[in-house]
């Protein structure tokens, strides 16, 4: 695939997955499928450039929603492009800043809902990580697969991945 088309087709998935965005019955991972199918359908690329594609849309939206502080102020974002905003050409920005709002909006719910219903709780197994207990805040790390012990400090058995 010739570089401009890359590009283009970067945009037009950029594109579609806003649009699939609006629609806020979707996830983000919804979201991507449909924008993905609707690239798809303009043609000339293969699902495989497609999806590579999709992988470097969402690279580049997630480091913006997860990046700290972001605003959609000029000044953070020429900071985050470490270059004055007004030097962007041909790009929609703003459909970009929103879907990175939206992803960053999506990933919060998703990690409150995860917390939620997903607790780690003492005599559990967990995979290697650091625990703050919900109790005391006091942490405890595993270097590798553990049961989750009792806190040591206050004896609580609720924790939260940090």
């Amino acid at each position: 695939m010739g570089e401009n088309k890359l590009i283009k087709a970067y945009d037009d998935l950029m594109g579609h997955l806003y649009e699939a965005l609006d629609d806020t019955l979707h996830s983000v991972a919804d979201a991507l499928e449909i924008a993905k199918e609707k690239t798809s359908a303009l043609g000339g690329h293969t699902q495989e450039e497609i999806n590579k594609i999709a992988d470097y849309v969402m690279r580049d939206v997630e480091h913006v929603a997860t990046a700290p502080s972001q605003q959609n102020d000029s000044n953070s974002l020429s900071e985050w492009l470490k270059f004055d905003i007004d030097l962007i050409e041909n790009f929609a920005l703003d459909a970009f800043m929103d879907i990175a709002d939206k992803t960053k909006v999506k990933l919060a719910a998703l990690e409150m809902e995860a917390k939620l219903y997903h607790p780690y709780k003492s005599g559990e197994v967990a995979g290697p990580g650091t625990f703050v207990c919900d109790a005391c805040g006091k942490q405890i790390a595993f270097k590798s697969t553990s049961i989750i012990p009792a806190c040591p400090e206050c004896k609580g058995g609720s924790f939260s991945r940090v």
